[in-house]
């Protein structure tokens, strides 16, 4: 499967129309910070522990704790619930780099690795990837994976662990699925990035898809919700 630039922006199209049910409390505007600050750099031992929520019916699905348990190449995020099972871990190439990503209904295996937030925290920056990626356990198979990432703005936004200047960003994705049955797979995601901590402290997510040969029908995955409940 081939996908085009042409394919991905009338694919993308639909994400409105599939995410409409999305609700987050959006954060107050504020400008550019001069001079753009820096990201914080990973260390073992850094933490991020996030409240999520189904979006659809407001459930709280449960807490999960991260933290950076090695650096070099690769650096790994371990994950694990508020009872201490474990998760998925995160793997990156380099900060920000991700190669294995955990936040999917499956673990995710991209290569090259594709950027967890923008190349440059400004108002201005947009850009396009284009991947591979595989399901864990399954890396024979290489899929296609096209991702346009942009920049919305900075705000101000509140969640449990406190307030925050943050830069929202939006990720488009039209991915190509390793069920056969599957077209038109569209994945949105809406980011708010907080530079200080190195993680975000926000973050809504929700797709779509058709079935092959079913004219019109669009089909809605879950919708979940990420907020930062503490950090260190």
């Amino acid at each position: 499967m081939n996908l085009s630039r042409r394919t991905f922006i009338a694919s993308a199209a639909l994400a409105p129309v599939a995410c409409s049910s999305l609700s987050y409390e959006h954060g107050i505007p504020v400008a550019q910070p001069k001079p753009l600050p820096l990201v914080r750099p990973p260390q073992v031992g850094q933490e991020w522990s996030y409240l999520k929520k189904d979006v659809f019916n407001g459930q709280t699905l449960g807490l999960i704790n991260e933290r950076v348990t090695s650096l070099g190449s690769p650096i790994t995020i371990e994950r694990t619930t508020a009872v201490g099972g474990r998760l998925p871990t995160e793997i990156q190439t380099s900060w920000g780099m991700v190669a294995t990503d955990t936040q999917w209904a499956r673990v995710l295996q991209f290569n090259p690795a594709l950027p967890l937030w923008p190349l440059q925290l400004s108002n201005s920056w947009a850009q396009q990837f284009n991947t591979k990626y595989s399901v864990a356990g399954y890396p024979a198979t290489q899929l296609n994976w096209q991702e346009y990432m942009s920049v919305q703005g900075w705000e101000k936004i509140t969640v449990p662990a406190g307030e925050f200047i943050a830069l929202r960003y939006q990720s488009l994705i039209n991915y190509e699925s390793d069920d056969p049955n599957k077209v038109d797979c569209i994945h949105k995601e809406t980011t708010w990035f907080v530079p200080q901590i190195g993680r975000w402290a926000a973050r809504e997510v929700s797709g779509s898809y058709r079935i092959q040969g079913q004219v019109g029908a669009v089909i809605l995955e879950g919708s979940f919700q990420w907020q930062l409940t503490a950090y260190k």
